[in-house]
């Protein structure tokens, strides 16, 4: 989904996130996504400041929508882990998270109707009573705008604000691109700033339309890639 500039201190490589890794990358898209309009929309009663840093995220001290969306993200984390490599994230050799993506390969980006009812307890959690029917619309949106081909989905990608800008993001994202292009498979996501489709257009996806979101909500833009022929040979 999200799109100031320091470069790494450190070089950084590509890799699956690890175990202990779920606190850290929640609190890391918590700060990518401050300023995101659906956030903000999904969270409207909270206060506080919504780019708290790590160590306040972590202790939970944040203020309400920092720490309303670092939960938001860790509970995707719970939704995205069944799937192998489904948590990719940007990092330096030292351990500093740059940025993070969630992936859901072909035919799994929707969870069972079992695991969903098993998380409903959780999305209570994060959202609060009050916040649940909003949270519910939201999805309901994006299920209903889904592509039925089948493809990569990447609902997903944070790069830490101290290293927007450095190019980390979209190795994180080419990264994968390459893998779908080897496979002869698309790609697709949805941007929720508008601001970040010049980005996601660079990688080689396309705006397919718009999705508005009920009860005066935000749009967001669908966007698809489809392979590149040209990419090499497909893997069977």
């Amino acid at each position: 989904m999200n799109a100031r500039t320091a470069r790494p201190a450190a070089g950084y490589g590509i890799r699956c996130a690890r175990p202990g890794e779920a606190g850290p990358v929640a609190a890391l898209l918590a700060r990518a996504f401050a300023e995101d309009a659906v956030m903000a929309w999904m969270f409207p009663d909270a206060d506080g400041d919504a780019s708290a840093d790590a160590d306040a995220i972590a202790d939970g001290d944040a203020g309400g929508r920092a720490r309303g969306t670092a939960r938001f993200f860790a509970l995707l984390q719970r939704q995205q882990r069944p799937r192998a490599g489904a948590v990719r994230v940007a990092a330096t050799r030292d351990g500093q998270l740059l940025a993070a993506a969630l992936w859901s390969g072909p035919g799994r980006w929707q969870p069972s109707a079992a695991r969903e009812l098993a998380t409903m307890p959780r999305y209570a959690y994060v959202f609060g009573v009050r916040g649940l029917a909003r949270a519910a619309g939201v999805q309901n949106a994006l299920h209903d705008a889904h592509p039925d081909t089948p493809h990569w989905y990447l609902p997903t990608l944070g790069t830490d604000p101290g290293f927007q800008g450095t190019g980390v993001g979209s190795a994180l994202v080419r990264e994968q691109l390459a893998h779908c292009d080897r496979l002869g498979q698309p790609a697709y996501l949805e941007s929720s700033m508008i601001s970040n489709i010049p980005f996601y257009e660079g990688l080689g996806f396309r705006v397919t339309g718009e999705i508005r979101l009920p009860d005066g909500g935000p749009t967001l833009w669908p966007m698809w890639r489809d392979a590149d022929a040209d990419a090499g040979p497909r893997r069977r």
